[in-house]
């Protein structure tokens, strides 16, 4: 029943279009850009009760307090103490790999403002419980969900970002002002030059 009431809402009532083309497996790692706007969250957690499929996320924990902690927890919420320094990528690597079925939402941007330097913690969570990552954009011009790609961490940790960004410079979020990938250059080994240089 709740699954048809969000496929009505935000497929018919809302008019927003499902293109992904990947197979969602039970455990893996949802990346989830443009972040502009409080609308993504909204939009976001519609779209995957339409596809009868739950998934957490991770929010402030100062968004934690009565009323709202019961409602953001029953809604997959997982609260973050910033200040603290303790390696909350190691801990969700580790129920990941513990778990039977484990989805994770992330906003690596981390923040609606514009940024220029994308958050890591979610590649190190996939590449840590061996989990596929799926580019996931909210397209607003379009009105279209789209996820055509999903990304297996290699270690290879600004290469694969490469890959995210490139990804995510086709699409624009509700606010495109605050929106920005981040500008990566790889740099080949001097071997790697050097092969390319002589042909071999």
């Amino acid at each position: 029943m709740w699954r048809t009431i969000c496929r009505f809402l935000l497929f018919k009532f809302m008019g927003w279009k499902n293109c992904n083309t990947q197979e969602i497996p039970e455990k893996c790692l949802i990346c989830v850009a443009p972040h502009t706007s409080n609308w993504d969250f909204f939009i976001g957690k519609l779209y995957y009760a339409a596809l009868g499929r739950t998934s957490q996320f991770l929010m402030k924990k100062e968004w934690f307090f009565w009323p709202l902690g019961i409602l953001f927890r029953s809604m997959g919420g997982i609260p973050v103490e910033r200040s603290k320094k303790h390696s909350l990528t190691d801990q969700l690597a580790e129920i990941a790999i513990k778990s039977d079925k484990f989805s994770l939402a992330v906003t690596p941007e981390g923040t609606r403002s514009r940024v220029e330097k994308w958050k890591r913690g979610f590649y190190y969570i996939a590449l840590k419980a061996k989990l596929p990552i799926l580019l996931f954009a909210i397209d607003f011009p379009t009105k279209r969900i789209v996820c055509t790609e999903t990304l297996i961490p290699s270690g290879d940790v600004e290469r694969d970002m490469k890959r995210v960004m490139d990804y995510y410079s086709q699409f624009t979020g509700k606010n495109p002002e605050l929106f920005q990938v981040e500008k990566i250059e790889i740099q080949e080994n001097n071997e790697e030059s050097q092969n390319v240089k002589t042909g071999n």
